[in-house]
């Protein structure tokens, strides 16, 4: 005889979750709905596994190194040379004593001197800035921007009524004798949209310095002349020796300057044209203050200014030019602007 019950009576016949269908078929195991994910490592991406490594991490990819270079690197700053940031500051304070002390040469009747120092000046200007921004046709633009500093000085002088509308007319029209004479060339008349800026700073900063001959014929303008020059001198000089010993911190790393140069420039500037407006007749030291204080920001904003331009020119690529007219550029392009603000501000303000 069988025995009634088998040797797997007390076993569950469903033990494995395997549920027979209405076939008598098994059906499958649930899908799983969730992403793939290992036990000890991160999802696995679909259509392309990672390979590991011998310690069970995924290899790494060309592009995820690239991108973790690009992130580490850094632009190093350009270092500050002291001889050369004492050099510059050695020039503007030549520079600012030359023009103030040509200011007091200049009277009724006797303003030549001063016509001929500014007109120095403006040569120098011309030399500076033609070599160092270069337009296309370098020649040309310097000849128009001598011509047109002669003419502005003359007008200054001989004009019946002392203004700026004769400096205004001789810069318009210095400006398109330069842009046509560019356009005539044919060599010059593909880059003639580059030079526009550049013929426009040249011309309208040769007319500046005229501005000054202009304020030496109004009443206290060689007063103003004086406080304004000397504020615009110490600054660019102070601020310029405040770079060789502490430029910090960097404005930016391509442009050897520091903030605390710009700030104590002017702030230094301003308390020296206080001082000497308490010993002038037609000031205050307040008045002094105020109108050293516009000069004076004035010259240092623009050499900075100009020091951005030459980093933004050595990073597009242009070869470096003339070593002397780059480092002569910011000074001359400070007391070129400080010029028509004294005018300003002595109009305005006394």
């Amino acid at each position: 005889m069988f025995p009634s019950t088998s040797s797997e009576a007390g076993r569950d016949p469903w033990a494995d979750d395997v549920h027979p269908g209405p076939a008598g078929r098994a059906h499958p195991p649930a899908p799983r709905t969730g992403p793939d994910v290992d036990d000890d490592g991160p999802p696995a991406r679909r259509g392309r596994p990672r390979r590991l490594r011998r310690g069970g991490e995924p290899a790494r990819r060309p592009d995820d190194e690239a991108v973790e270079e690009l992130e580490e690197e850094e632009i190093e700053p350009v270092e500050v040379r002291r001889p050369l940031a004492l050099t510059v500051a050695g020039f503007a304070a030549l520079l600012g004593v030359g023009l103030v002390l040509g200011a007091q040469t200049a009277g009724p009747g006797h303003r030549l001197p001063f016509a001929l120092i500014i007109f120095g000046v403006q040569l120098i200007f011309v030399l500076a800035w033609t070599m160092a921004m270069r337009p296309p046709a370098l020649l040309l633009v310097a000849v128009t921007s001598a011509v047109v500093a002669a003419a502005a000085d003359v007008a200054a002088v001989r004009s019946d009524v002392a203004g700026l509308a004769p400096l205004g007319y001789l810069a318009a029209g210095g400006f398109l004798l330069g842009v046509l004479g560019q356009l005539v060339r044919r060599v010059d008349r593909v880059r003639v949209t580059d030079s526009l800026g550049t013929t426009l700073l040249i011309v309208v900063g040769v007319v500046a310095f005229a501005t000054l001959i202009v304020l030496s014929r109004i009443p206290a303008g060689t007063q103003a002349i004086t406080v304004c020059l000397t504020a615009t001198g110490v600054a660019l000089t102070v601020a310029r020796i405040t770079d060789a010993v502490l430029p910090w911190p960097r404005l930016a790393p391509q442009v050897p300057r520091g903030a605390a140069g710009v700030v104590i420039g002017a702030m230094v500037g301003t308390l020296a044209s206080a001082v000497l407006g308490s010993f002038l007749v037609s000031f205050t030291p307040t008045s002094g203050a105020v109108i050293g204080l516009v000069t004076a920001a004035t010259a240092v904003l623009a050499d900075l200014a100009v020091g951005y331009a030459e980093a933004g020119r050595l990073m597009a690529g242009e070869p470096p030019t003339m070593w002397v007219a780059r480092h002569m550029q910011g000074p001359l392009g400070g007391f070129a602007l400080a010029a028509p603000a004294a005018y300003a501000m002595c109009v305005l303000f006394l």
